[in-house]
């Protein structure tokens, strides 16, 4: 008899049955966009990302990785999909997630496909990944016999081991695989009722003319929101959704600031009022880095009513 200690996660057994190995499994959410920027390939009923696609909201949420498995999507399993459930061709699939019901192009291992759709209309997304990294930073062994299929219909592919980086900014933190700025945070001013980018350079010079102390903070650009953390207490200071953020941007003068502004008091019967936040990052390359995927957040993320 031979003794192995096993603990068994009920969200983490889609290989159970090939393997008692059990792969790296993470949580992927984002929103409601116009392309979400996941190239698919079916291997024998898996839903392997073979590319994300540049400048897509994939790429800038930073999560998912060439290889990786989409094992679940809002609790519905994809285990046994097959590209002639969702019309594909030679079994890849884009996957943008604005389509209409009847959109051939979510890999749904069911006929209610459309019907998922329309229940998800609106709805932030949530995806169950599988890595195709383990834990010893090595392959998932029971993926070998998979990504030697993948490679013969896709010569050209390959495992993707990290991110895309734009920009020389380097973030300053790990938390929960995500990458965080480490800037400082130097203090906000309202604005009034315009919100807008022509604002900006005169709300940055009025919150530095106040010399306030800056606070340490961790800022996360998230796939719907904008987080900002205190740095020595790990205290949310802050959480902005992209659609109450109404412009971004750098100043003239100091290209290592940024600030955006917000809606302060959107209930508010004479019209919405706004305030602008202002931060110093250590470069001018990681402030643009940060503005636009602040930016990219508001290309990419779309709300239904």
């Amino acid at each position: 008899m031979t003794e192995m200690d096993f603990s068994l996660d009920l969200q983490n057994c889609s290989f159970l049955d090939e393997s008692w190995l059990l792969p790296v499994c993470i949580t992927y959410e984002t929103v409601p966009c116009r392309a979400l920027g996941m190239v698919l390939r079916y291997v024998d009923g898996r839903v392997f990302v073979t590319e994300v696609l540049p400048e897509s909201q994939a790429e800038v949420d930073e999560v998912v990785l060439a290889g990786d498995i989409l094992d679940e999507i809002n609790g519905c399993s994809l285990r046994n999909a097959y590209s002639g459930q969702v019309g594909g061709h030679g079994g890849l699939a884009c996957v943008p997630f604005s389509c209409p019901p009847s959109s051939p192009l979510l890999p749904l291992p069911s006929l209610q496909a459309g019907v998922e759709l329309q229940k998800l209309k609106g709805q932030p997304l949530s995806f169950r990944l599988l890595r195709w990294r383990w834990h010893d930073g090595g392959i998932y062994e029971p993926l070998l016999p998979y990504l030697k299929i993948l490679k013969e219909k896709e010569p050209h592919f390959q495992l993707q081991r990290s991110p895309r980086r734009r920009g020389k900014g380097e973030p300053q933190r790990l938390q929960g695989g995500r990458l965080l700025y480490n800037l400082w945070y130097l203090g906000w001013t309202s604005v009034g009722t315009h919100g807008g980018k022509e604002v900006l350079d005169q709300a940055i010079s009025a919150v530095l003319e106040r010399r306030l102390a800056p606070r340490e903070v961790f800022f996360d650009v998230k796939e719907a929101e904008v987080l900002v953390q205190e740095k020595t207490s790990s205290k949310v200071l802050c959480r902005y959704p992209y659609p109450t953020i109404f412009c971004v941007g750098r100043c003239m003068d100091s290209s290592n600031l940024f600030a955006f502004c917000v809606a302060a008091s959107p209930e508010s019967p004479n019209g919405s009022t706004f305030d602008c936040l202002v931060f110093a990052s250590s470069s001018e390359q990681e402030s643009e880095e940060i503005v636009k995927r602040i930016a990219a957040g508001f290309k990419h993320t779309e709300w239904f009513v």
